[in-house]
């Protein structure tokens, strides 16, 4: 188990490029990833922040598993902790997009290359599940929330409004709303 107080910056790029390594589906699939190597198996930083830096990483503009690194990497070693996350967990993707773009005419219609990807993509559905439940698991479910699954829900489905909006449009009722509840509790 690594200490949090002695964790050199080698051995947190390290973490991050097994993390980087195993990370196939893109960000969405980080947060289990992540808990388990960061608070599961080195006990670093607690669950509950890993899956406040996800849901702040999915608000902020940029990809999703470099954000959450950066912001791992800074709870731990600062400024030059989050560039050394953000460079190991991006290391192996690099490396094999440089690699697959050499000799991707090659393989595109390989059989076994494409049942390959067909495995991994059901992989990644699994990861996606288990990154709902954990979040799921985390949520304060309260009225607010469940009203606000059924009305972004609806956005995205009955009017097919944008990700993007509904996060946007949520983002500020949810500041309202909550800014309106703590007036009338005081």
């Amino acid at each position: 188990m690594d200490d949090k107080k002695t964790l050199s910056l080698f051995r947190l790029f390290l973490i991050f490029v097994k993390i980087g390594a195993i990370l196939l589906g893109g960000g969405y699939v980080i947060l289990p990833i992540i808990t388990s190597e960061i608070s599961q198996k080195r006990n670093l930083i607690p669950e509950s922040d890993i899956v406040d830096y996800f849901a702040l990483s999915q608000s902020l503009p940029g990809i999703i598993a470099a954000n959450i690194s950066m912001f791992v990497g800074y709870k731990l070693r600062g400024k030059s902790g989050a560039i050394t996350a953000l460079l190991g967990v991006i290391f192996v993707p690099f490396l094999t997009i440089v690699l697959l773009a050499s000799i991707l005419d090659k393989f595109v219609n390989n059989s076994y290359i494409q049942s390959t990807l067909w495995g991994i993509g059901i992989a990644v559905i699994a990861l996606l599940f288990l990154t709902v439940r954990e979040i799921w698991q985390k949520s304060n479910r309260d009225l607010f929330f469940y009203i606000i699954l059924t009305l972004s829900l609806s956005a995205l489905i009955t009017i097919k409004m944008s990700p993007v909006e509904v996060v946007i449009l949520f983002s500020v009722l949810g500041i309202i709303i909550k800014k309106y509840t703590r007036r009338s509790e005081q």
